[in-house]
């Protein structure tokens, strides 16, 4: 055999191990198919965040001051919780999906509108619990409707235009930073924007299904990044420092 025919076996044997850890991309208007290692990896990357993802809402909520506090620790909290744990559900369920054709389809576009209110639920604590500029303050209630339209598109044209989908995505995710960089303090702005920043990089990976191993799972890592950012921001900036424990607990060090 010549070197051009071995160069070509050794290709072709290359893309043989490849195809263990990824399928082919997807025709249009298809869903792309992980294999058993992306699906392991995809269920693994969002598992892992679900408790930490409580305790630091609980975290928030000790640490607040006063009942507007506590509220907003809540609604930050539960969204961080729902991203990661109804992630895990849909992307357990499309593992195992033999006889769940249906279900899978419904915790997938359920997995589609919690992105919508976790966006709405990160931004929750900056929009209420700091100074706006007059025109801004209408994004307090904005964004919740950005996420029930967003979510009606889900309902109605699920997986058909998905480009669209990510623009809507992506709009959602810019304008209440800009109403942000209204605010008289601009303590944290810079985490902020470092974990948008690993979001929109994410995104890249989103998008590669088929052209990169394991790219769903990358970009999970990307997201939880780009959480753990926006959650040090939320935790540092708005609340108050250095509290881990309940106040109950903290008495018991006290003199």
């Amino acid at each position: 055999m010549g070197r051009g025919g071995c160069e070509g076996t050794q290709r072709h044997a290359g893309l043989v191990r490849w195809d263990r850890f990824m399928n082919h991309r997807p025709l249009a208007h298809r869903r792309y198919e992980p294999t058993h290692y992306e699906h392991a990896a995809n269920c693994a990357t969002h598992a892992l965040w679900i408790m930490p993802s409580a305790l630091g809402g609980a975290a928030l909520h000790w640490q607040a001051g006063d009942g507007w506090q506590r509220l907003m620790a809540w609604v930050y909290g539960a969204a961080l919780c729902a991203l990661f744990t109804v992630s895990t559900a849909f992307h357990t369920i499309s593992w195992k999906k033999s006889h769940l054709r249906t279900v899978e389809h419904c915790f997938h576009m359920f997995d589609r509108v919690t992105i919508y209110f976790f966006i709405a639920g990160t931004y929750a604590p900056w929009l209420n619990l700091r100074e706006l500029g007059p025109w801004a303050v209408h994004m307090r209630w904005l964004v919740w409707m950005m996420a029930a339209v967003g979510s009606l598109y889900i309902y109605h044209f699920h997986e058909r235009h998905k480009m669209l989908e990510l623009l809507f995505y992506s709009i959602m995710a810019v304008c209440p930073a800009l109403v942000i960089l209204s605010m008289p303090d601009q303590d944290g702005v810079l985490e902020l924007a470092v974990g948008g920043l690993l979001y929109a990089l994410g995104v890249v990976f989103f998008k590669s299904d088929g052209r990169l191993p394991f790219a769903h799972a990358i970009w999970h890592v990307f997201v939880t990044l780009g959480a753990a950012t926006h959650y040090y921001a939320t935790w540092r900036h708005l609340y108050k420092p250095c509290a881990l424990f309940p106040p109950s607990l903290r008495l018991l060090d006290e003199p």
